[in-house]
């Protein structure tokens, strides 16, 4: 009996592809190629023919790769829309017009969420200066926005 066998080799590569599965923001891709060590691990065990081996590996990655690789995916990597981040957390933001909004002059500025931003109203029209917007959507860097309230002036 030898210090280290083929199945401890396989075994060992398997409990590799699981260390990087959880290391990797992948869709359990290693996890698949671990199935297929574990496998042609327990053929070489058996004392299968190294040929045969690489055929387990083959046939149970391939087969992981139809059957568990779904499933985990479904269930596991579930992906929700409730928390929005960066750019998509503006919109629906309100804000205050600093520089009065006016596309015949290429004009308009709004502070929205902590920041200075370049605007254009959403219907074209022109929006005076301390008007509170709403950012309906977002081209490039710049905030299409819509009056949601009139502030009187003295």
């Amino acid at each position: 009996m030898e210090i280290v066998e083929i199945w401890h080799i396989w075994l060992i590569i398997a409990v590799a592809m699981v260390i990087a599965e959880i290391f990797s923001a992948g869709a359990c891709v290693f996890l698949c190629f671990s199935l297929g060590c574990i496998g042609s691990g327990i053929g070489a065990y058996f004392g299968v023919d190294f040929k045969i081996q690489i055929l387990i590996f083959s046939i149970v990655t391939t087969a992981s790769f139809f059957t568990v690789r779904p499933f985990m995916v479904k269930y596991a990597f579930r992906k929700t829309d409730s928390v929005k981040t960066n750019i998509d957390a503006i919109v629906g933001q309100t804000g205050r017009v600093t520089e009065t909004i006016d596309y015949s002059k290429n004009s308009g500025r709004v502070f929205v969420y902590g920041d200075d931003w370049k605007a254009t109203s959403q219907n074209g029209e022109v929006i005076p200066e301390n008007e509170i917007i709403e950012v309906v959507k977002i081209e490039s860097t710049i905030l299409v926005v819509k009056p949601i309230n009139k502030v009187k002036t003295d």
